[in-house]
């Protein structure tokens, strides 16, 4: 089925779904791409087909933080917000696992708008579930430990991926929760002894 046609807004509209696909620009991106810098001028925004993306905000001094990730019939409702409103981009986006993107250029997102009443319900909806997501973001750094927050994250990224083995560094997870990575290497050690998971080389095996 086309990737598409799953979204449920769009399962009354064929014509809307035939335009996304007549004005967008399909592109396929390895793990790792970045998709959008911070500051860089947003000029389309991007529906993930295939794959899953991760949207990322970067401190002053470096650090990163994961604001939430961007699954297959999804799009970045931080770049259709900035896009409309003529801003440089808040966040950088980073392709997780392999995609396919279908890139809808700015100035089509404001016809549809007028035009398709079921265009502005997905976005209604994607600005509401990211919205939640946020809030739980603010939540966990508020009054979260980072071992929790570790948790949760390694618990999020086996039921995006559908496998318990995940390929990943230290490095990484450090960065996706705003920590450093002796702090990841150390509460993932005390993990490995409780038996919650066992380690390899870049390579996290979640048991429970």
């Amino acid at each position: 089925m086309n990737p598409l046609q799953e979204i449920s807004e769009f399962k009354t509209s064929p014509e809307l779904i035939a335009k996304l696909y007549e004005f967008g620009i399909q592109k396929n991106y390895a793990a790792g791409s970045i998709i959008l810098n911070e500051n860089a001028h947003i000029r389309s925004i991007p529906i993930v087909t295939k794959g899953v993306m991760k949207v990322i905000r970067l401190e002053d001094d470096g650090r990163e933080i994961l604001l939430y990730y961007i699954k297959a019939g999804e799009s970045c409702i931080m770049s259709f917000l900035g896009g409309l409103h003529n801003e440089t981009s808040k966040v950088k986006a980073e392709v997780e696992e392999d995609a396919e993107i279908l890139f809808l250029p700015m100035e089509k997102v404001s016809l549809f708008i007028k035009d398709y009443p079921q265009w502005l319900d997905y976005i209604f909806r994607l600005y509401h579930k990211r919205f939640e997501e946020l809030l739980e973001i603010v939540n966990a750094i508020a009054f979260k430990k980072v071992d929790e927050r570790l948790l949760n994250l390694l618990h999020k990224k086996v039921e995006m991926t559908h496998s318990k083995t995940l390929t990943i560094t230290h490095e990484q997870l450090a960065n996706e929760l705003g920590t450093a990575r002796v702090v990841v290497s150390r509460l993932l050690k005390q993990l490995e002894e409780t038996g919650q998971l066992q380690l390899g080389r870049n390579k996290i095996q979640l048991l429970k």
